[in-house]
């Protein structure tokens, strides 16, 4: 039979995973000689001061191996200006790949430089805050904080090391962070693409929808005791399965609100303590306010009541307040939602209109029950 031109499959690219994972309790060690075969002259990644100590002994061990290892730090978060400034020591200290040790702007920016300079790349999460370790994507700000754009890569990492040590060594904080970050997959995916018929992307919705039930179950559990099963069962979700589910369903399993609502809250200095899955756990709240009130999704509102309960029990922030941002401006807020609702954002996605208007009450009543709840 022939087939129309209406019911052919639409051209789509997927940057699944990385080459290969090491995974679990001395991964690290695991991946030396992996690493030994991608570089011998690699660039070592990093940025915070609370993880130097673990940075230091990475670079040992690779000086131990035989690589000559040259270290570099962010001054900032992931923005042309550093990228510009380490790329030019990389080609000074003829470095030939980049591991990129850290959280996710460092892993953002160790991934868009080995993308640029097309060398091999090592992703060495330090936190579960979010997947960036593993994905085809970054994210940059400026040099003070604000988002900018997302860019995409031409391929995910050639090697990712998620060791469980050293991920325990992390704070509580960044796992609840990245609590937030991965359960936003099902929140934003079931609106985005629920109703695609697309089966890849189907099977991608219902991977978040899975990984959000593990979510609900575990997650409390995780924090009170770091290195159990639990534990080990979210990390995994926060940093591999929610990657997973991006690469999978690629540019058309979309984010929607909750990330808008991120990249406007970046844009106040206010917010920049804030961590980055914070900030998108409380964008969920707001993305469910939205569905509930322009959408006329009932459901809307008991998932929004499920999920304060469960943002409250781990400690994330629910409002302006918890936020920093209670003594914030109108105009500091309208800088907010004009951002947000910005020509091209990912609030758009939503199958409705939203206006900075009705996303400022959204906004400030994120942490409010529905009256439509008994």
């Amino acid at each position: 039979m022939i087939q129309s031109a209406s019911s052919k499959t639409p051209i789509s690219v997927h940057s699944i995973a990385p080459a290969q994972v090491i995974r679990g309790s001395g991964a690290w060690d695991e991946a030396q000689k992996p690493i030994s075969k991608l570089f011998r002259n690699p660039l070592l990644l990093g940025r915070s001061e609370s993880t130097r100590s673990i940075r230091s002994r990475l670079c040992r061990e690779l000086n131990k191996s035989g690589l000559r290892v040259f270290q570099q730090n962010l001054e900032h978060d992931c923005c042309e200006l550093d990228l510009q400034r380490i790329q030019n020591d990389f080609s000074r200290q003829s470095c030939d790949g980049v591991i990129a040790a850290g959280g996710g702007k460092v892993l953002d920016s160790g991934k868009l430089l080995a993308d640029r300079l097309d060398v091999p790349c090592v992703t060495v999460p330090l936190s579960a805050a979010t997947c960036a370790g593993w994905t085809a994507l970054s994210n940059l700000y400026s040099p003070d904080g604000a988002f900018e754009c997302d860019q995409g890569l031409k391929r995910c990492p050639d090697l990712l090391v998620f060791d469980h040590d050293l991920l325990l060594k992390a704070p509580s904080r960044t796992l609840a962070s990245g609590i937030a970050d991965a359960l936003a997959k099902w929140y934003e995916a079931s609106v985005s693409s629920g109703s695609s018929r697309d089966g890849v992307i189907q099977q991608a919705v219902q991977m978040a929808r899975v990984l959000r039930d593990q979510l609900l179950i575990d997650s409390i559990e995780a924090i009170q005791e770091p290195g159990g099963e639990a534990w080990r069962r979210v990390v995994d979700a926060c940093g591999l399965t929610a990657g997973v589910i991006g690469g999978l369903g690629g540019a058309r399993c979309r984010t929607v609100a909750a990330h808008a609502v991120h990249n406007g809250l970046t844009q106040l200095e206010a917010c920049h303590s804030v961590l980055h899955g914070e900030k998108v756990g409380f964008g969920i709240l707001v993305q469910l306010r939205l569905e509930e009130r322009l959408g006329g999704n009932r459901l809307a509102a008991q998932a929004h009541l499920q999920l304060l309960r469960l943002l409250r029990e781990l400690g994330l922030p629910v409002c302006l307040d918890d936020l920093g941002l209670g003594h914030a401006s109108l105009n500091q807020l309208q800088q907010v939602c004009q951002f947000a609702c910005r020509e091209g954002s990912d609030l758009h996605h939503l199958p409705f209109e939203v206006t900075p208007v009705a996303l400022m009450e959204a906004l400030v009543g994120a942490a409010e029950t529905s009256p439509v709840l008994p």
